[in-house]
């Protein structure tokens, strides 16, 4: 299968399964809206779960690859962590499968592809790790963190803000997600003490 028809396919997959769910997506449609028949789609994924899977890693993907272009090793990596978790946040309003699989909904969908999914959830957090690596390496983080711990723990802040305060407008719940990581934050500096 040419890269082309494959891409539409992808694409109208992910155009479907975004505004419809897994479950009320077919593959039907999925072929009407990529124009190619139902057979190429089966082409491209064998199953209906493969084809969302492949939908949702691309959706990561290419998350993480806009999320990197934030990162800039000569800014103060709490500034850095600021931009990210804005980025993140409008990214995720308008990218509702990468919503939905940092917030754990695919596990519950698929149950049986769990493991696929933290996999990606994992993929998500390499921009806030490389973050941290920054932090440590300015000086300004501690040299003893458990960067996938942390990292894991202010992914799930930011979904936290997300999934606990749904109806708050973005600059309130920007505001709260900026309390929360300033209190993390003060965990991760090196204390005046330690570096003295």
């Amino acid at each position: 299968m040419d890269s082309d028809k494959r891409d539409a396919i992808l694409e109208a997959a992910r155009a479907m399964f975004s505004r419809l769910g897994f479950r009320k997506t077919s593959i039907d449609e999925v072929a009407q809206k990529a124009q190619v028949g139902k057979g190429t789609v089966y082409l491209a994924a064998e199953l209906k779960e493969d084809l969302f899977y492949q939908v949702v890693e691309r959706e990561i993907r290419r998350w993480q690859a806009e999320m990197s272009a934030t990162i800039d090793p000569k800014r103060p990596a709490e500034e850095t962590l600021r931009a990210l978790a804005i980025r993140a946040e409008h990214h995720m309003n308008s990218h509702p499968l990468v919503r939905d699989l940092l917030c754990g909904e695919m596990r519950k969908v698929l149950p049986r592809w769990a493991d696929r999914f933290d996999q990606l959830s994992a993929a998500g957090r390499q921009n806030i790790i490389e973050v941290l690596r920054i932090g440590i390496a300015q000086g300004r983080f501690r040299d003893d963190l458990d960067l996938p711990w942390v990292a894991s723990v202010l992914q799930d802040l930011h979904i936290a803000s997300l999934l606990l305060h749904p109806g708050e407008s973005d600059v309130a719940r920007m505001k709260r997600a900026q309390v929360g990581l300033d209190l993390i934050l003060h965990g991760l500096r090196i204390s005046e003490r330690a570096s003295s």
